[in-house]
């Protein structure tokens, strides 16, 4: 990863991380000051972002996806599943995306990012500002959709969550759309947790 953009890099941290040489097959994530590694996803997370992405109108919205969003007052650069920002909004150039302009983040819970999704990114998303977080749970078979952040820093949350099983809609009111859970599958095998 090397940084493209002009900002200045305060941080020593994250400079070491905008230079970090990441294995093929492989993303990095910086988490509240932690550099968090993973495998690629699993065929299941794949179909399921397909099945999103689809949904969302593009006259309207842009979906990114491997896009990295400046958190970095959280020394955070989280690269969500699916980043979905008006059409005209954001910077022209550059390899990170500022929170201010995101309307919705897209998690899908692989076996070993629950921890991460539901508690870590929520609260680093929400003190970014960005208006609706969606968290879609194979493991569970449920989405969770938060809005409203408040707070800041460790103390930042979302202040409404609704959750919704597989097979039924998910209004997203800010997109403007319901989202059809109908054909999300589940990970075979994968152990239950108790989140949100």
């Amino acid at each position: 990863m090397t940084a493209v953009d002009d900002r200045p890099i305060t941080h020593p941290l994250v400079a070491f991380f905008e230079d970090l040489e990441v294995p093929e097959g492989y993303k990095a994530e910086l988490l509240r000051g932690e550099i968090v590694m993973m495998a690629g996803p699993d065929l299941v997370h794949n179909r399921i972002v397909l099945r999103v992405l689809r949904q969302i109108p593009d006259q309207k919205w842009d979906c990114l996806q491997t896009q990295d969003i400046d958190l970095l007052s959280e020394t955070s650069e989280p690269q969500p599943d699916l980043v979905v920002l008006h059409r005209d909004a954001g910077p022209e150039a550059g390899r990170l995306l500022p929170s201010e302009v995101v309307t919705l983040l897209v998690e899908v819970v692989s076996r070993t990012s629950v921890e991460r999704d539901y508690d870590i990114k929520r609260c680093v998303y929400a003190a970014g500002k960005v208006p609706a977080y969606l968290i879609i749970d194979p493991v569970m078979a449920q989405c969770v959709l938060f809005t409203e952040p408040t707070g800041t820093g460790k103390d930042a949350d979302y202040a409404v969550r609704r959750i919704t099983k597989f097979g039924d809609p998910v209004p997203i009111d800010l997109l403007g759309i319901e989202l059809d859970t109908s054909e999300f599958q589940t990970l075979p095998d994968a152990r239950p947790h108790s989140r949100p």
